[in-house]
C-alpha cells in the first residue's frame, strides 16, 4: 500500500514542501530510505519503531520503502520523524485516515513515543498556508509560534499517540489560536532597559541618538568603566519600533536558527546581539556544513555590538565588510547557495589602547612607545571606512553619579528619532533599498548634502587643521544631514557639519600620537 504524507524542509529564511511517500508491499523484509536523506534523517527508522512498540502499535515486517520528494534535495535533521511515522502507520492500516493530504505534519520523536521541539516552524507554517493546506501538527513547544500564521489551524501535540486521536477523530485538541496583531502590540512595550538608567554621558547619549536616526554604525572608545557597555545596550530603546513585516523577518531567522522560546510568538523587540570575541568568522556570519543563520542575521533589523573590538580576530572582522554594505550574506556550497538578511547596526566598544587609559583626564597610560598605534591597527581601515561616528567617552564625575535629577527617557529620546526617521523615509521613497542616511551611495549623497560655502569653508579648515582622512568627507556630510534632520532644517548648517566634524575622532592624524 502507498500512502502519501507531508512535511517540509528549510533552505535559508524558507521552506519547500517534502512529499513523504511510504510503501509497505510483498518481498523480502527490507527497509530503504530514499531521496538523498542525511543520517539523522536514516536513523529515524529505529526511533519510530521503538516509539510504535511502546504505544502498542506494531512496525510492519515486510518490504517498507520510504522516498522524500522531491529526491534530489538534500534532506536533513529529525523532523521527519512524526511525518515517517504516520506514513508507516497508514500504509501498514493502523491507522485509518483520509484527510492525511489536509495537513503538514512535523516533529521529533522520542522512544517513549513523545514529541520534541523542531526548529524553522515558523516558514515552515508559512509554506502551508501558501500551499493551501488546512492545517499543521506539531509539537506542543512549537505551536505558539506556528500561530502567528493566519488562517492556518495549528494544533499542538506531546505525543504520537494524541496525533493518531486527531487523525481518526476520536479526540481532537483544541487548536492553538495567537492574536498576532495584538500580541505584537502588547508586547513592544516590554523594555528591559532605558537610557534614564545611565547617570550624566550627555554628549554620548546625543551621539547614540544620531546614529539612532540615521542608521549609522559607531564605535565608542574610552577606557574601562565609562559606561560604554552600559549605553549600547540601551541602544535599541530609541530605535524606531520594528513594523509587522520586520518582525515577521526577524522571528523567521531566529526560527531556523532554533533560538524561539517556547512562549514566543512574534519577536516584537529589535535584537541585540553582543558575540564574544572570541567568535569564529563562521560563528559570525553563518555557515557551517548544514548552513545556519550568524550572529549578523540573527540582529537583522537590530544591533551588533562588538565589544572590545581590537581583541576579535582579523580574520572574523574583515568578513563583516560585505555584509554591512550589501545587508545580506550569500552562503555558497558546492551543491546549494543560501542567502540570509543582515541589516544591522553596529555598534562597537573599544579601549584606548591596552592599557585603557591613553587620553584619560585623570589616569596616566603606562602603554610603551608605539604600543597605542599597533594596538589601534588591529582594526582594519576598510572596517572604519564603515563606521560614521567615533566616540570618545569619558568617566562619569562623582558629581554626575550622584546628582538625583533623572535623566531623559529612551521613549522621549525615540519620539525625535522616529520623526527624523520619518524625513528620511519621505526623501528616499522613489529609492528601492534605502531607508536612511546611512544607506545612501555616494551619487544620491552629492544630491541630499548640498552645504553653503561657509560650509564648505569650515569642512576644509577641520580635514586640513585636524589631519582628517579622506574617507572622513563622506561621513561628515552623511551624520550632518542626520543631525539636519533631526532638528527639522531641510538645509545642512554650519552648526551641523561642526558637530558632524567632532565624531571622527579615529581619523585625526594626531589621535594616537603620529
Amino acid at each position: 500500500m502507498l500512502v502519501k504524507t507531508f512535511g517540509s524542509a528549510v533552505y535559508g529564511i524558507n521552506a519547500i514542501t517534502i512529499t513523504v511517500e511510504t510503501y509497505i508491499g510483498s518481498g523480502d523484509l527490507k527497509y530503504a530510505m530514499v531521496g538523498l536523506a542525511e543520517g539523522a534523517v536514516r536513523e529515524s527508522l529505529y526511533r519510530i519503531e521503538a516509539a510504535l512498540k511502546y504505544i502498542d502499535k506494531k512496525m510492519p515486517r515486510q518490504k517498507l520503502v520510504v522516498n522524500l520528494a522531491p529526491a534530489d534535495t538534500k534532506k536533513e535533521g529529525s523532523a521527519y520523524d512524526l511525518t515517517i511515522a504516520i506514513g508507516i502507520l497508514a500504509a501498514s492500516g493502523q491507522l485509518l485516515c483520509d484527510r492525511l493530504g489536509d495537513y503538514m505534519i512535523m516533529g521529533e520523536l522520542s522512544l517513549d513515543g513523545g514529541l520534541q521541539p523542531i526548529k524553522g516552524v515558523l516558514p515552515i507554517a508559512i509554506q502551508a498556508r501558501k500551499e493551501n493546506f488546512k492545517g499543521f501538527i506539531l509539537p506542543k513547544q512549537n505551536a505558539r509560534e506556528a500561530a502567528i500564521v493566519n488562517n492556518l489551524d495549528i494544533y499542538g501535540v506531546e505525543s504520537l499517540g494524541e496525533v493518531i486521536d486527531l487523525l481518526e477523530g476520536t479526540k481532537i485538541p483544541e487548536k492553538i489560536v495567537v492574536d498576532t496583531r495584538a500580541t505584537f502590540a502588547q508586547s513592544q512595550s516590554d523594555i528591559e532597559f532605558d537610557f534614564s538608567d545611565v547617570k550624566g554621558q550627555e554628549n554620548i547619549k546625543r551621539a547614540l541618538e544620531i546614529a539612532a536616526a540615521g542608521g549609522h554604525n559607531v564605535i565608542l572608545i574610552g577606557p574601562p568603566g565609562a559606561g560604554k557597555t552600559m549605553l549600547a545596550k540601551r541602544l535599541p530603546t530609541i530605535l524606531p519600533p520594528l513594523t509587522l513585516q520586520e518582525a515577521l523577518e526577524t522571528t523567521k531567522i531566529h526560527s531556523v536558527a532554533g533560538k524561539m522560546k517556547e512562549s514566543g510568538t512574534l519577536i516584537s523587540t529589535r535584537p541585540f546581539r553582543a558575540p564574544h570575541h572570541t567568535v569564529s568568522d563562521v560563528a559570525l556570519v553563518g555557515g557551517g556544513s548544514n548552513p545556519q543563520p550568524g550572529e549578523i542575521s540573527l540582529a537583522h533589523n537590530g544591533v551588533l555590538f562588538l565589544d572590545e573590538l581590537p581583541e576579535f580576530k582579523r580574520t572574523v572582522l574583515e568578513v563583516l565588510r560585505q555584509p554591512m554594505e550589501e545587508r545580506r550574506i550569500n552562503i555558497s556550497r558546492s551543491k546549494s547557495s543560501v542567502e540570509y538578511p543582515a541589516n544591522f547596526m553596529l555598534v562597537a566598544s573599544m579601549n584606548p589602547c591596552p592599557c585603557g587609559y591613553y587620553n584619560h583626564p585623570e589616569k596616566e597610560c603606562v602603554c610603551a612607545p608605539g604600543v597605542v598605534q599597533k594596538y589601534m591597527n588591529k582594526i582594519s581601515g576598510p572596517l572604519l571606512d564603515r563606521i560614521d561616528l567615533h566616540v570618545e567617552v569619558t568617566p562619569v564625575p562623582f558629581s554626575e553619579l550622584t546628582q538625583m535629577q533623572p535623566s531623559e527617557k529612551s521613549s522621549a529620546i525615540r519620539e525625535r528619532v522616529i520623526r527624523s526617521r520619518q524625513i528620511q523615509s519621505d526623501r528616499f521613497k522613489t529609492h528601492k533599498e534605502i531607508y536612511c542616511n546611512a544607506q545612501m551611495s555616494n551619487k544620491l549623497m552629492r544630491e541630499v548634502c548640498t552645504i553653503t560655502s561657509a560650509g564648505e569653508n569650515l569642512l576644509k579648515t577641520a580635514m586640513e587643521k585636524l589631519g582628517l582622512s579622506a574617507r572622513a568627507y563622506d561621513r561628515i556630510l552623511k551624520v550632518s544631514r542626520t543631525i539636519a534632520d533631526l532638528e527639522g532644517s531641510a538645509t545642512i548648517k554650519t552648526e551641523h557639519l561642526a558637530e558632524a566634524i567632532q565624531y571622527r575622532s579615529l581619523d585625526k592624524d594626531s589621535w594616537y600620537g603620529l
